[in-house]
């Protein structure tokens, strides 16, 4: 007895202690809460708060310019003259202005044969044409399929360039670049760009040409994607969502109200004389076609949207792919804001209204407030909120903002208006990565330069197939696992169960949702074939 009574009282010594340290954490953490964590979150929200007013007041501003000019005004397009060209007997077909066409490339099995072949069937008089493949490709073998293809069609008559470099220096830019200094490109009057999954229909150049060839002003012409694979699975189908509002609002609006817009880097026609004046192609960013197009506007150069012509390109299929373009796209406009903005506040040759439009709607609003206030107002403070009832988000800011956004934004893909909870949920997960990655491109931290090229399949048949034969062969977890995304999903999980337990504002109903939509993508289990609705 004597010695089980000496070691019973060191173990209720060690529970009273235990008590006491969890009772002291509780006490400092109430007295922590009131002066520090409460003020800390209550400005949180209202940062947020603010940010998603700005947010608010850009899509809706964009979609009455947009919607003012369906209803009463003319087309953007109308605006410029435009006239076919005609023949002329005396000319031939000198009377026709030379084009240059580059597609650049990078280690495309899957896609090669179908861009070039697109490229090399647009509608033009044969001598007044040039095709440019700029392969960069690192495989020997796909590099010698490359060449094989651009020779077939040169033995068919056409004047097909396969131009090749020892480095892949500036990546895509860089090629683009380098592509220009052969004495045959300096020839050509205009330049298009088709990147290596985009096959233009046989009339692009009679649709786009004649603008620029009859409006001195205009720099370039942009055309819309049109997706052939956004029926694969559910995340392709959110993707056509996002980027049919991008082209249908956000470009239609830049083009009419201001002539300038980002340059999508592929689908449009550039003025040589514009793209040189500008400075040429620039690799400081990932994104040397907005950079390009920045600069072009600064210049003086205006810039022509047409929603009409379409040119069928590929959406990734993979959620890995996803990823990879969606850290290019995030990460490289902030960081060319970065880059650009004195130069833009210097700049004499616009209009003060313009330079106020760049700075602020399209590079800050757009681009950086964007991705952040989403992350931060739904997925940081609305879940911390359920911990800390002193600090609560007014109704305005987490329902009638965000439902007329969500309406803005699926309105531009009526078909697939019964998925926008999907979207939803989807984007704000994605916003984690994107805000993730437009902090590395303010503070240039690594990976700030970081290129990789989307993942192609060419054929939406080939990609599901693909596709089944991995899930037979399976994956390892650790491969898949997204550890920021899954822990995340955790947290929003625990906040919708203590929520559930002990709030008031039925949140856990959202938290439950999204924690879910966490967890799903941080496992992987995201971009796999499913059956169309």
């Amino acid at each position: 007895m004597g010695t089980l009574s000496t070691v019973k009282l060191p173990l209720e010594s060690f529970t009273n202690n235990g008590d006491d340290i969890r009772g002291q954490l509780m006490v400092i953490g109430g007295q922590m809460k009131a002066p520090l964590v409460v003020p800390l979150l209550r400005m949180l929200m209202y940062v947020s708060l603010a940010m998603s007013i700005m947010l608010f007041v850009e899509k809706v501003y964009m979609s009455f310019v947009v919607g003012f000019k369906k209803l009463f005004g003319k087309k953007t397009e109308k605006r410029y003259k435009w006239e076919s060209f005609k023949d002329d007997i005396e000319l031939g077909n000198s009377a026709y202005p030379l084009v240059l066409v580059q597609i650049p490339m990078f280690n495309e099995r899957e896609v090669y044969q179908l861009s070039i072949g697109a490229a090399c069937g647009l509608s033009w008089p044969s001598d007044r044409i040039v095709i440019q493949v700029l392969d960069d490709s690192t495989d020997p073998v796909i590099k010698g399929m490359v060449e094989m293809e651009c020779q077939r069609w040169a033995n068919k008559g056409i004047n097909i360039h396969y131009q090749v470099r020892d480095n892949r220096k500036g990546y895509k830019a860089g090629a683009l670049k380098e592509g220009l200094k052969h004495r045959y490109a300096n020839e050509c009057e205009y330049v298009v760009i088709f990147d290596a999954d985009f096959q233009p229909d046989a009339d692009f150049l009679w649709q786009t040409i004649p603008f620029l060839h009859h409006n001195s002003e205009l720099g370039l012409v942009q055309a819309r994607w049109k997706f052939v694979n956004s029926n694969d699975c559910l995340m392709t189908r959110m993707q056509e969502m996002s980027l049919d509002y991008h082209f249908k609002v956000e470009q239609e609006s830049g083009s009419s109200s201001h002539a300038f817009f980002g340059f999508n880097g592929t689908a449009g026609v550039w003025r040589m004389v514009a793209l040189n004046e500008a400075g040429g192609w620039k690799d400081r960013t990932t994104v040397e076609d907005m950079d390009l197009a920045v600069r072009a506007s600064l210049k003086g150069w205006k810039f022509l949207y047409l929603g009409s012509v379409k040119v069928k390109n590929e959406l990734p299929s993979s959620f890995k792919a996803y990823r990879y373009q969606q850290h290019r796209w995030s990460c490289g406009p902030a960081n060319l804001f970065r880059k650009m903005v004195f130069e833009i506040m210097t700049n004499k040759r616009v209009t003060v209204w313009k330079k106020m439009h760049v700075i602020y709607s399209f590079f800050f609003v757009r681009k950086v407030v964007a991705h952040i206030v989403t992350f931060i107002l739904y997925c940081v403070v609305i879940p911390a909120t359920v911990l800390v009832p002193e600090v609560m988000v007014p109704k305005w800011g987490t329902i009638y903002i965000p439902i007329i956004i969500t309406l803005l934004n699926a309105v531009g893909t009526p078909r697939s208006i019964h998925l926008v909870a999907y979207w939803i949920l989807f984007e704000n997960v994605m916003s984690l990565h994107r805000t993730k990655a437009t902090l590395i491109g303010l503070f240039e931290a690594q990976r700030v330069n970081e290129w990789v090229v989307t993942e192609k399949h060419g054929d939406a048949s080939k990609a599901k197939t693909a596709t089944k034969q991995s899930k037979n062969l399976g994956f390892k977890l650790s491969e898949r696992l997204l550890m920021l995304e899954f822990s995340v999903g955790i947290i929003l999980f625990i906040c919708a169960s203590y929520d559930f337990v002990h709030g008031n504002y039925y949140y856990y109903i959202y938290l439950y949702l999204q924690a879910l939509a966490f967890i799903i993508i941080g496992v992987g289990y995201v971009g796999t074939d499913t059956p169309n609705s």
